[in-house]
């Protein structure tokens, strides 16, 4: 048994060709790899003994050779295939092991030339990946530090490798070759070469979009239960997003679990105080701030007790236990936190249906990618895609205009605050009333603005919550005033809305005349 060995990255691989020797399979190696191997002591063979020809253009043709692909490609159930390697003493090779040179680690360092990238591009690493892959009844690849381990103990354990792990082994193969090439398209066709200099600008959206995800695991059904549906993951997910999130009991989650665990997820992460966040059908019906995750809870509760029925409750703290016999009364589909409590835990093991998360909460920082966001969102259209940057914008004191005669106090504007950043998460068209870091009413998904401002009241008044005072969002400007009086009407006394309307004027003087306070946030949050 002869095993190839070219790899980029060293991690493992001494201690990997130590136990293949001590197997009695014969090393072959490239370049660096094999100065390695040798200087740890082990045995190996120059592909360049193997091929009769030197490595040449700075290691650019090293096993482009027949003495390389033709012990890998050939057939060993097909004489004449046998026939022609011993006409050509090329011998097989039985076991590959390659990973490919660090294209999109180079890529993502500031200051990559496009020289840089290019050097970068692996071109024998993914043939002889290919090759071995291609031949996979006779030919074990290994592409991946993590595979060398569970190779070696099946060897020892059972002397060769059965069909199914080199099956597996080549689809990783192919799998890995896949992302390699669409890193290399992605970054490639994100430039403009006119405009390319050293350090080349490259565009948000490539030429050619190619979408890399992994499968988590099959639904038992999609949207309604004649869809079909599965669960995948970014090639590389962020840190702190609901595909990093652990289940630690209940029922297999849902199609529409996870879409909106994900609404609640996000929202609730959003906060830095104790936060709930409890989502119904992709919206937030009940959204809160409180000293611990207890008061956060019962707070956002209050705010629609009939829609949080049956609804999906996000925490951005640890749950304990009093906190857990809170939301132990209520049905709950699926429940998130970054951790529970052995009490919180034991609350729920009665209730064995529940679906309970755990989700590390994201590092923060400066940028969505830090903080576990999406960098883009993606919307499928027929036999096409919109992609747009990711809706990340954050809002601050600083970026409040004040367009009313009646200025804001300082409590008020932390509750228009709350009110602009639970909006955020609330389908278009949407009115949120708030107060005190609570929601008080969501008006949510309406064809009509003032619809959605009549529906937040109706909310308010189911739950017995009194509007009086309370601060207002509206994810877009009000085209009239009519809207405006609407949430006045209701109690509102303080109104927060992008602006950016033809009769702005006319709405302004309504909140003048009113005697309530309005802000423009400039910004605009349309969630479709």
């Amino acid at each position: 048994m002869r095993a190839l060995i070219s790899v980029s990255d060293k991690t493992g691989i001494v201690e990997l060709a130590q136990a293949l020797h001590g197997l009695g399979v014969a090393l072959i190696s490239t370049g660096g790899t094999a100065k390695l191997l040798a200087d740890s002591g082990l045995p190996v063979t120059e592909v360049a003994e193997v091929t009769g020809f030197p490595e040449m253009l700075d290691g650019r043709v090293k096993t482009l050779h027949p003495m390389v692909h033709g012990g890998l490609l050939a057939r060993r159930d097909l004489p004449e295939h046998m026939a022609a390697l011993k006409a050509h003493s090329i011998d097989t090779i039985d076991l590959l092991v390659v990973n490919l040179y660090p294209f999109e680690a180079t890529v993502a360092k500031a200051g990559c030339t496009l020289a840089d990238a290019i050097e970068n591009i692996d071109i024998g690493g993914p043939a002889m990946v290919r090759s071995a892959a291609k031949n996979w009844k006779d030919v074990a690849v290994l592409t991946d530090a993590a595979q060398y381990q569970p190779v070696i103990d099946e060897l020892k354990a059972q002397g060769s490798l059965s069909l199914k792990t080199r099956f597996a082994l080549s689809v990783a193969a192919f799998n890995r070759i896949s992302n390699y090439d669409a890193a290399i398209s992605d970054y490639l066709s994100s430039i403009d070469f006119d405009e390319a200099g050293s350090v080349p600008l490259r565009s948000a959206f490539p030429a050619q979009s190619n979408g890399r995800f992994v499968k988590l695991q099959d639904l038992r059904y999609g949207e309604n239960p004649h869809q079909s549906a599965a669960f995948y993951r970014d090639l590389y997910p962020a840190p702190g997003s609901l595909v990093t999130a652990k289940q630690l009991q209940g029922k297999e989650l849902s199609y529409n679990n996870i879409a909106d665990a994900d609404a609640a997820w996000e929202c609730v992460k959003s906060f830095d105080a104790p936060a709930c966040v409890i989502v119904k059908h992709a919206n937030p019906c009940g959204v809160a701030v409180g000293k611990d995750a207890l008061e956060a809870y019962s707070k956002a509760f209050q705010t629609d007790p009939t829609s949080a029925f049956g609804g999906i409750i996000a925490l951005n703290r640890v749950l304990d236990g009093a906190g857990a016999q809170a939301i132990g009364k209520q049905f709950v589909e699926v429940l998130m936190a970054p951790g529970y409590t052995p009490e919180a835990l034991e609350v729920f093991k009665a209730k064995a249906n529940v679906r309970v998360l755990q989700i590390e909460l994201p590092p923060g920082g400066a940028t969505a990618w830090e903080q576990g966001r999406n960098a883009q969102d993606v919307k499928r259209v027929g036999s096409g895609l919109l992609i747009q940057s990711a809706d990340n914008r954050e809002l601050t004191r600083a970026d409040l205009k004040v367009v009313s005669q009646l200025q804001p106090t300082n409590q008020q504007i932390d509750d228009l605050l709350f009110a602009w950043k639970v909006a955020k998460y609330v389908k278009s068209n949407a009115i949120v009333f708030c107060k005190d870091g609570m929601t008080m009413g969501v008006g949510a998904g309406q064809m009509s603005r003032l619809d959605s401002a009549r529906i937040a009241s109706i909310k308010a008044s189911h739950a017995k919550l009194s509007l009086q005072g309370t601060a207002v969002a509206s994810d877009a400007f009000f085209p009239f005033r009519d809207g405006l009086d609407v949430v006045v009407d209701a109690g509102a006394s303080c109104v927060i809305q992008p602006g950016g309307s033809m009769r702005d004027q006319e709405v302004i003087d309504a909140a003048n005349e009113r005697g309530v306070v309005m802000v423009f946030s400039g910004v605009r949050h349309f969630r479709h």
